[in-house]
């Protein structure tokens, strides 16, 4: 008797054998009318979070340090959990950390998770400085399977990957994401850091620790960024969408309070804002700093077009901060023979 197919491995049998074209090594050639029949007979993907995350995209959520980007990568974990099984990778806190964070401190009361999200921290007792990142990358895929995941959020990339703000070698790491990506047909959500930023500018994805190598491989990407107006209040950004138009821009960012309700700490929406409105006034301080960040680019030999790109300046502000670190200070200047001038 012929075993009956379930319809999920049904409908990928009559996929294929609808499908067309010729493998070519890594290719596969086909005209364009066949590649638009093609995928219409797949599904249209999914939003798994408003339309910053879709389904079969690798994602990305970065944001300086203490902004809150592992609180609002829970809070997606714990939408989305309420419906299909989601693994959240914690490289961040340890356990007892994680709980204390999801107590209400006065009630001792806990917040209920949904049965779907699973947690998955480092255990320092298997992890130690030769772990490499395949054997990371296959440990998750396995944790993954395990708990029949198709939905995986990694928080954070500089844990996975120690070189991640060296573009090459991010990018290495980022190829075999990808790859686990079409292999196993995970949707993944990479959180990242920024590199200390300027608060009076907008966001861009030259903030991106890695840049724009690293940048280029995500699906679609969105940033948090801290209130210059109100130190309590946070926006969200969508930098890069490829299944959607961006509906969250600088015109349009979502704008957040973090509260903790019933042990749940969490992005409570207040609304729609201007990113402008919420950039921190230009000070003294800020053109310090600025320009200590130009010398650590000028010193590891960076031109000032890779400086500006990397910083989100413009060339000829570099180039005048070029000029200045030049410029020989007192110090440096040799002293006059015979004495003081006009002896």
């Amino acid at each position: 008797m012929q075993n009956k197919l379930d319809p999920i491995t049904g409908i990928r049998c009559n996929i294929a054998n609808l499908t067309h074209g010729d493998d070519i090594g890594m290719f596969t050639v086909k005209t364009a009318n066949e590649t638009v029949h093609d995928a219409a007979l797949r599904p249209i993907p999914r939003n798994l979070f408003m339309t910053l995350w879709y389904e079969g995209e690798v994602a990305c959520l970065f944001a300086d340090s203490n902004v809150g980007k592992s609180i609002f990568a829970v809070q997606i974990a714990d939408q989305i959990a309420t419906t299909e099984p989601v693994l959240y990778v914690d490289c961040e806190l340890s356990e007892k950390q994680f709980q204390l964070r999801y107590t209400d401190t006065e009630s001792g009361r806990m917040h209920q998770f949904p049965e779907l999200l699973f947690h998955a921290g480092i255990n320092p007792m298997k992890f130690d400085a030769g772990y490499h990142e395949e054997k990371i990358l296959s440990d998750i895929a396995n944790a993954a399977e395990q708990q029949h995941c198709k939905i995986i959020i990694i928080d954070n990339l500089s844990y996975l990957c120690n070189a991640a703000e060296k573009g090459s070698d991010a990018g290495s790491f980022m190829v075999k994401l990808m790859n686990l990506k079409k292999e196993k047909d995970w949707s993944i959500l990479v959180i990242a850091h920024t590199p200390k930023r300027d608060p009076s500018r907008p966001i861009t994805q030259n903030d991106l620790a890695g840049s724009k190598r690293l940048y280029n491989f995500f699906d679609s990407a969105f940033a948090i960024g801290m209130s210059g107006r109100d130190n309590r209040l946070r926006y969200v950004k969508q930098l890069k969408a490829r299944s959607c138009e961006i509906q969250y821009g600088g015109d349009n960012v979502l704008l957040y309070e973090i509260v903790k309700t019933d042990g749940f700490l969490r992005f409570s929406l207040v609304g729609n804002a201007r990113e402008s409105d919420h950039l921190r006034a230009f000070c003294p301080e800020d053109k310090e700093e600025r320009k200590q960040q130009v010398a650590e680019m000028k010193a590891i030999g960076k031109s000032i077009r890779e400086t500006a790109a990397e910083l989100g300046l413009s060339k000829s502000t570099v180039g005048r901060i070029y000029q200045e670190l030049d410029r020989p200070t007192s110090s440096q200047c040799p002293s006059i023979p015979g004495g003081t001038v006009g002896q």
